[in-house]
C-alpha cells in the first residue's frame, strides 16, 4: 500500500491533472441509485464502488464540514473538496480496476475510512454516484451535536473580522459615552442651585449645614446626631417622601419647593425662593 498523503485542510485543493492510463471500457456504466453507509473504526472500511472518469460524491452529516482528507493513492485517483468548507469530497478514477484507501476528517473530529474501488470491468456496470456518511459508533455521533473542534480557515478570518468590527464599535460606544460624561461634568456645577432659605439657628441646633439642588434632585447636608424625618409640604399639607441618606447627606430623587426636617421637638423649616422657582 501507498504512503497515505494528505489532499486539503479545510477547503479542498484539486490535484493537478495528469496523463490519463484508462483503458477501453468492456460496456458502459451506470450510476447507482445514492446510498448511505455506516462507517465505523471497529469495522471494516465499507467499499465504494466508482467509475472509470466519472465523479463520486462522498456526503457528510449535516452537522459536520471536511477539515482533512489523506488517500493512499492521488496519481490514479482525482480528489476535490471544493473551494469553500463543505460537506462534500468528489472522487474520480483515472484507471481501470485502481483502488485505494480514503480517511476523511470532520471539523468535529469524526475520522471516516472508506475503500475506494474502480469497478469498470465488473459484470455490474454500476457505480456509486452519491454516498452519504452515517457515523456508526456512539461516540461519533454525540461528537455531532458538540461545537467543531476544527475552524475552516475562511471561517477564522471571518470571526476575526467580526471581532475586530465589534471591538472598533464598542471602542467607538466607549468613547462617545466618556465624552458625553465629560460633558456633563463639565456643565453639572451650572446646574447646581442654592436657592433655599431656612432659620439657619434653628438649622445650627439641628446640625443643617446647606440645602441646594439640580435639575433632577434635591439636596439636604448636615451633621445630626440623629437622622432627622425629612417632610415635603405642599399646599399646607407635610408628607414623608422618600431619600437616600449616607454620610449626612439627604438625596431626594426630586425637585421640591418646601418642607421641613424633624427629630423630637426640634423642627426647621425650608423653601426655595420665589426666583427659584421660575
Amino acid at each position: 500500500m501507498k504512503p497515505l498523503i494528505p489532499l486539503f485542510v479545510a477547503a479542498g485543493i484539486m490535484l493537478p491533472s495528469l496523463p490519463l492510463r484508462a483503458l477501453e471500457l468492456n460496456h458502459p456504466l451506470q450510476p447507482s441509485a445514492p446510498r448511505t453507509v455506516s462507517v465505523s473504526e471497529s469495522q471494516t472500511p465499507p467499499i465504494i464502488r466508482a467509475g472509470l472518469l466519472q465523479c463520486t460524491l462522498i456526503v457528510l452529516p449535516a452537522e459536520e464540514k471536511v477539515a482533512n482528507v489523506f488517500a493512499g493513492d492521488t496519481v490514479d485517483w482525482v480528489f476535490d473538496g471544493g473551494h469553500v468548507a463543505s460537506r462534500f469530497v468528489s472522487v474520480k478514477p483515472k484507471v481501470v480496476n485502481g483502488s485505494t484507501d480514503i480517511h476523511i476528517v470532520s471539523d468535529h473530529g469524526n475520522e471516516y475510512t472508506l475503500q475506494l474501488q474502480e469497478v469498470s470491468n465488473d459484470a455490474d456496470a454500476h457505480f456509486d454516484s452519491k454516498i452519504r456518511i452515517d457515523p456508526g459508533d456512539k461516540a461519533a455521533k454525540d461528537r455531532l451535536a458538540q461545537l467543531p473542534v476544527f475552524v475552516p480557515a475562511a471561517d477564522l478570518d471571518k470571526a476575526k473580522q467580526e471581532a475586530a468590527t465589534a471591538k472598533a464599535a464598542q471602542a467607538a460606544e466607549l468613547k462617545a459615552e466618556a465624552a458625553k460624561a465629560e460633558q456633563y461634568r463639565s456643565q453639572y456645577p451650572g446646574s447646581l442651585h442654592f436657592d433655599f432659605t431656612w432659620d439657619e439657628k434653628k438649622g445650627k441646633e439641628l446640625g443643617l449645614q446647606q440645602i441646594w439642588r439640580d435639575d433632577k434632585f434635591t439636596y439636604l447636608r448636615g451633621q445630626f446626631q440623629e437622622t432627622p424625618a425629612l417632610y415635603e409640604v405642599k399646599d399646607k399639607k407635610p408628607s414623608l417622601i422618600n431619600f437616600d441618606f449616607s454620610n449626612g447627606l439627604y438625596i431626594v430623587p426630586k425637585q421640591i419647593d418646601g418642607g421641613y426636617l424633624e427629630i423630637g421637638k426640634q423642627k426647621v423649616d425650608f423653601h426655595r425662593s420665589p426666583e427659584g422657582r421660575q
